[in-house]
């Protein structure tokens, strides 16, 4: 693992330093050290997208975020006025600045940007079950195994694609881990295999490449940096550890110690006022519960990343499994939702992103009509809803519709894979002709159902 110091910092809310954000091991996966890693993906390099000038080229990138245990669809963008008090609960619409268009009180921030994102509220599709899979790539657990086997949208991208920078990679995962471990899956690479895996910041390594020493202020220094790198050299090849002509390491070399890669997870390098427009929050997960974390900075860190080059981030945010205490936890997390989401786009929009960056944000399912005894709602897969922005999307509008009650779509029902299609599409992949060969050698199509949804192309 590398491990870059940095000095502590006391802004976090949780008292959390910033070396969380700049401990950069390997990927941690099937036994592959990072050189192994880039040579299993080298027959993918071909595909990037670096002028040969060096200077890199425009990209497409997408930002998905997930909301682990399934957000209540008609407690956020569906509400229910006219359904009995045990369906609708104690939250109000509110008026958007799109005319007709009205979502929960506790989104205000969302309602008065509503003509920069889009709402699907007849989503259907995934089972019941407590996983990101279903959100990163379009297939529940299966009988495959995790996502059955199908490669996650950020590890397809990183194989059809390739990286933009060979410093950088085309995949991040800023996913925390959890006890329910199918919460903390970041999107992982099915049949493609461990060199399309995505590379988590806080992923405890495997290649255990240390470089003694290293802060921050020296990576910085790049005489300071060599030298460390020589001084490592020396002492692997005195162990037989690594040869010094192994091409494959010295690449290994330039993800662990790009400075851009490392900057890019540095939030400090940003203005006061732009971290005050996301918010800081707390690493550890939410209302103390097993899933994500009120996180905001994860939002500005992901906008970093695909400034650099970043093909696909994801991350997870919040705790939405809201068996008891719906109506009391909600207005706290929505409020937090509504500051991050809504800063991502607006800074998207204002550095000239907006049509270059997809953002979607979803959970697994959505949450029972009925209010059940403790306050709260059950697990409810029939319907679930959906927020999407950017990528040069149609925006300030709301598809389909759910019936009086929540209970099922009843105008133009869209499945996940639908918005997948679409996602895809935006960042350049059509997945009704691109396919990728499985172990076998067999094409694979990336989804089973393979048309974008027309409204927001």
């Amino acid at each position: 693992m590398l491990e870059i110091a940095g000095r502590r910092c006391s802004s976090f809310c949780d008292s959390h330093h910033r070396r969380h954000f700049l401990r950069i091991g390997a990927l941690g996966l099937g036994g592959l050290s990072l050189p192994q890693l880039l040579q299993a993906a080298d027959a993918s390099a071909a595909n990037g997208s670096t002028s040969s000038t060096g200077k890199v080229l425009k990209h497409k990138s997408v930002i998905m975020v997930y909301l682990p245990g399934g957000p209540s669809h008609q407690d956020m963008y569906d509400l229910k006025m006219d359904a009995p008090s045990e369906i609708r609960g104690s939250f109000r619409p509110i008026p958007t600045n799109v005319s007709g268009i009205e979502i929960c009180e506790h989104l205000p921030k969302l309602a008065g940007m509503m003509d920069k994102f889009a709402i699907i509220r007849s989503l259907y599709g995934s089972p019941d079950q407590h996983a990101s899979d279903m959100c990163v790539s379009g297939y529940p657990i299966g009988a495959r195994g995790r996502q059955d086997n199908h490669p996650s949208l950020g590890s397809a991208t990183s194989r059809l694609l390739g990286p933009v920078d060979r410093a950088v990679p085309p995949f991040v995962g800023l996913t925390i881990n959890t006890r329910h471990a199918p919460y903390s899956n970041p999107g992982l690479p099915g049949f493609l295999g461990a060199s399309h895996a995505a590379f988590q910041p806080d992923g405890e390594g495997m290649a255990n490449m240390l470089l003694q020493n290293l802060t921050l202020d020296r990576l910085r220094d790049r005489r300071g940096l060599l030298d460390s790198i020589d001084r490592f050299r020396r002492q692997q090849d005195a162990s037989l550890e690594m040869s010094a002509h192994d091409t494959y390491t010295q690449k290994a070399f330039d993800v662990l110690t790009s400075s851009r890669l490392v900057e890019a997870l540095d939030v400090e390098r940003e203005d006061a006022a732009v971290r005050d427009l996301y918010g800081r929050g707390a690493a550890t997960p939410a209302f103390g519960e097993d899933a994500g974390p009120h996180w905001m900075d994860q939002f500005l860190v992901a906008r970093r990343l695909v400034e650099a080059g970043v093909r696909c981030v994801t991350l997870s945010f919040g705790s939405w499994d809201r068996h008891h205490s719906n109506f009391a936890r909600l207005p706290l997390q929505l409020a937090l939702f509504d500051q991050a989401i809504t800063a991502l786009v607006t800074d998207l929009h204002r550095r000239g992103l907006a049509d270059d960056v997809s953002v979607v944000a979803w959970g697994e399912f959505g949450r029972t009509p009925r209010i059940n005894k403790d306050a709260g709602r059950d697990h409810w897969p029939q319907a679930s809803c959906c927020l999407l922005a950017g990528g040069g999307m149609r925006t300030g509008q709301v598809i389909g519709s759910t019936n009086r009650l929540g209970e099922v779509p009843q105008d133009r029902p869209v499945h996940y894979q639908d918005v997948f299609a679409t996602l895809y599409r935006q960042i350049g992949i059509d997945v009704r002709h691109a396919t990728i060969p499985d172990h076998s050698g067999r094409p694979q199509y990336l989804l089973d159902r393979r048309d974008p949804i027309e409204e927001l192309i």
